[in-house]
């Protein structure tokens, strides 16, 4: 049997506020807005069962997943899962989270627009009961 080691793509960061995080998920930035970019980018890294708040992006908001697997989920449809190699393109103003499996950990690159200053609007934590929902489908 060959074991990998896998070297991380980017460093892991720093953690990122429990407003607006459930569990342990950390975040290197990337890139940054400024005259050239109407975006930033950054690595996001969630341990196992961390996740996002429900969220809104004004112009939307394209996650690029590295590492692991993950799950996403717009408001009002079933959570879908995701992993290493898959693009999400959320559009704007979709409600929305995204985080790890229970299991396994999870790292994307979030790129994310902005509509003058705003990026982003954080809403309600995402409860224990919608998260575990989500692994028993």
């Amino acid at each position: 049997m060959t074991v990998q080691n896998e070297i991380a793509l980017f460093p892991k960061g720093q953690q990122l506020p429990a407003e607006w995080f459930s569990g342990e998920a950390f975040l290197t930035p990337l890139v940054g807005k400024d005259k050239n970019n109407e975006f930033s980018a950054g690595a996001v890294t969630f341990e196992p069962g961390a996740r996002t708040n429900w969220h809104t992006h004004p112009k939307g908001q394209v996650l690029i997943v590295t590492e692991g697997t993950g799950w996403y989920q717009e408001k009002g449809k079933p959570a879908q899962p995701i992993k290493k190699g898959d693009v999400v393109n959320i559009p704007e103003n979709v409600e929305h989270w995204h985080g790890a499996t229970a299991t396994e950990k999870m790292v994307h690159i979030a790129i994310t627009n902005y509509k003058d200053d705003v990026q982003v609007t954080w809403l309600q934590p995402v409860t224990e009961e919608e998260y575990n929902d989500v692994h028993t489908k």
